[in-house]
């Protein structure tokens, strides 16, 4: 269900008030239920053990599969937030993840 990229990618991400700050992709993965690709993100440079606040974006790769900055869309359904964070803790509780 949830893909690990084998090489990192980044995405910089620009907030309101213009400012960039360079992300890790942290994994990306696709919902039937949904029917929308998410992609989960975590501040670069972080180190393995360290609490950080992933984002999570539903995000529309392109036919290569990557992502875009241009492409990415908040989530605001709650339902939606709730899967998303079923799978990332599924993820994150996954010791082979990390290995």
């Amino acid at each position: 269900m949830a893909k690990q990229n084998p090489e990192i990618d980044k995405i910089t991400l620009v907030d309101d008030n213009g400012d960039e700050a360079l992300y890790e992709v942290l994994f990306t993965f696709h919902s039937e239920e949904y029917d929308k690709s998410y992609i989960l993100l975590v501040p670069d440079g972080v180190e393995e053990d360290e609490q950080v606040d992933v984002q999570a974006y539903i995000f529309n790769p392109e036919e290569d599969g990557e992502s875009k900055e241009g492409n990415l869309m908040p989530i605001e359904d709650d339902a939606e937030w709730a899967m998303v964070e079923e799978v990332l803790n599924t993820f994150l509780d996954d010791d082979s993840n990390f290995e």
